[in-house]
């Protein structure tokens, strides 16, 4: 199965409209009617069922869990009607992926150049890593070594719109298949260059094969001066690059890594990780894994999980959900201050933009770890 991510420029406006579901709707969406469901649901503490059924109030003000805001038609839920997938669908899944002894690592392969300093670039993924290992507590995460763009052999265009470069998709997770570890739960491939999928298609945010867990996301065009006509990775000059000379890539620009960068990034990498465990896009309540359209519906998702779809992540790798909150909340907190004994220069961790979430994150905890 192919997952596609894709944008469309154009927003049309309309009235918002707000996703209300009932109470009873989202209490069979998250326990279920089935007797080993409920069974199963029953064996969480009863902290943690009060804090998955702060989802049932998610009319009222204030709650942790708030309801899905549509903004315009050409948001995610109205252009692309998909059926909503409550917890007995993903648990009674056949083809979902779980990981076992064999395969409980998530692999990061990093394609082309990150930022602008080597130094911060190998902090930035590191970031990166060390996020999605808290995001999905339990598993390990671990980076292969960097590839530049040419050790892939994919093709690569010119947009005739935008003036960037642009590399194949296809081309990407087929070189990706052939260096997934075999211990890999799934191995995902990082790049600051814009994709395509096709030459028909002006890009795609990014591209997954969900049965074989691979998948390869750009980070591009998610530098805040993307879309304007400065943008420093347009090309100047009419280029026209052959296939195979990857020379046009050496200096190429990439977005400086700042706080919204590292979130957008962050966001973008979970989902898209989430679905290849069989999660599909969120239409319960606010949650990480609602589908967007366009960059302003995806900065509206929140980081984590609602309610129902924690449950899913939850069952699929055996955490206690206040250790995983406890792991995110340390990330978003400590900096890797540097030690006497390192050479390289120190760039504290851009956390700005994560204040939001890190007062969610403690008022989960508040209720978790009540007495």
């Amino acid at each position: 199965m192919l997952f596609q991510c894709f944008h469309h420029t154009e927003q049309v406006s309309v009235l918002m409209k707000v996703i209300q579901h009932s109470v009873q709707t989202l209490q069979t969406a998250l326990i279920s009617k089935r007797h080993d469901l409920v069974e199963l649901y029953s064996k969480y503490t009863r902290e943690e069922r009060r804090l998955l059924e702060e989802g049932f109030q998610a009319d009222q003000l204030g709650s942790l869990f708030q309801p899905i805001t549509v903004h315009s038609d050409s948001d995610w839920i109205p252009a692309h009607p998909e059926e909503p997938q409550d917890f007995e669908s993903f648990y009674r899944d056949p083809y979902r992926k779980t990981p076992d002894s064999n395969h409980s690592t998530i692999y990061i392969q990093t394609i082309g150049s990150f930022g602008e300093a080597g130094a911060q670039t190998d902090q930035y993924v590191e970031w990166l890593r060390d996020y999605c290992q808290a995001f999905f507590y339990g598993l390990s995460v671990k980076l292969l070594p960097p590839v530049t763009v040419a050790e892939t052999r994919c093709s690569f265009r010119i947009n005739s719109n935008s003036c960037n470069l642009q590399i194949l998709t296809g081309d990407l997770l087929r070189f990706l298949e052939k260096r997934k570890p075999k211990d890999a739960f799934c191995i995902v491939g990082l790049t600051m260059i814009d994709l395509y999928p096709k030459d028909s298609w002006n890009f795609v945010f990014g591209q997954a094969s969900l049965s074989s867990g691979m998948g390869v996301f750009s980070f591009a065009r998610y530098d805040d001066n993307f879309y304007s006509r400065n943008y420093a990775g347009r090309l100047r000059k009419q280029l026209q690059p052959k296939q195979g000379d990857y020379s046009v890539f050496d200096g190429y620009y990439t977005p400086p890594i700042s706080s919204t960068l590292l979130l957008r990034s962050c966001k973008t990498m979970t989902h898209e990780i989430g679905h290849m465990f069989g999660i599909l896009h969120c239409q319960w309540l606010n949650c990480v894994m609602q589908g967007s359209n366009h960059l302003e519906e995806s900065d509206r998702r929140p980081l984590d999980f609602c309610p129902v779809c924690l449950r899913k992540i939850q069952v699929a790798i055996g955490f206690e959900i206040a250790e995983r909150y406890q792991a995110i909340l340390r990330w978003i907190q400590e900096d890797q201050s540097p030690t006497s004994h390192q050479p390289v220069p120190h760039f504290p961790k851009p956390t700005e933009a994560f204040h939001t979430s890190r007062l969610w994150l403690c008022r989960c905890l508040d209720i978790l770890q009540s007495i």
